[in-house]
């Protein structure tokens, strides 16, 4: 398999490929089927994504722990779109956001190290007001590849042969936002005989979402 040139390199293990799970971003038109406005304020805020808590993933009995996890503006992502574009009355509302990195892992695979790939540094999603609001990122299709060394060699794909879609619960609060992850993406895993055999991730983890211009003007999901 081919491997794309890494933009970032941890000494985390294989699950952290659950990287593609983790991803905030703001919509994308094929998502509009979703029927229902929605308006995100305040228009034309940047904001910031962090992991609060600990990220938990599990394929096929290999865990990882991850306590930093950030997304921040840069190079136009992680912006609320302006108005009127920041309103829906039709669905969600779309955007992008920059792939987050990953620090502080730990995992139940000992003396294991591992080469984070993000393939594309730009992840999309919607973001739609409901009971309760959501927000559905697409990963792209091959979007992390995570290679270990150590007692285990393995190289492990989120998604490679398609785009998908995984979604969140979204919270507003005062003066942050919460986005919620408890599910499931596919991944292939190639390598050693210990390598993972599961084909699907589990995947918890709590981000804050912050304003990075006004932090007293939370980021909302409205109707």
């Amino acid at each position: 398999m081919s491997v794309p040139q890494p933009r970032s390199r941890s000494s985390i293990a294989l699950a952290v490929c659950s990287a593609g799970v983790l991803a905030l971003a703001w919509g994308v038109p094929a998502f509009a089927a979703q029927q229902g406005p929605t308006t995100v304020e305040p228009a034309g805020a940047a904001f910031e994504a962090a992991l609060t808590g600990s990220a938990t993933f599990d394929a096929g009995g290999t865990v990882i722990t991850c306590s930093v996890s950030v997304s921040s503006p840069e190079e136009g992502t992680n912006l609320v779109p302006e108005a009127p574009d920041n309103t829906n009355p039709d669905g969600p509302v779309s955007g992008s956001i920059s792939a987050p990195g990953f620090e502080d892992c730990e995992t139940n695979m000992p003396l294991v190290d591992a080469e984070v790939t993000v393939a594309d540094p730009t992840w999309e999603m919607a973001m739609r007001f409901g009971e309760p609001s959501t927000g559905t990122m697409l990963v792209p299709a091959g979007g992390i590849v995570v290679t270990t060394s150590g007692l285990a060699s393995c190289t492990a794909t989120v998604s490679p042969d398609a785009d998908v879609a995984i979604g969140g619960t979204w919270t507003n609060g005062d003066p942050v936002s919460t986005l919620d992850f408890d599910t499931t993406a596919p991944v292939v895993v190639e390598g050693d005989a210990v390598c993972p055999s599961s084909d699907e991730a589990a995947f918890t983890a709590t981000y804050e979402v912050s304003n990075v211009d006004d932090p007293a003007a939370p980021i909302t999901v409205n109707g």
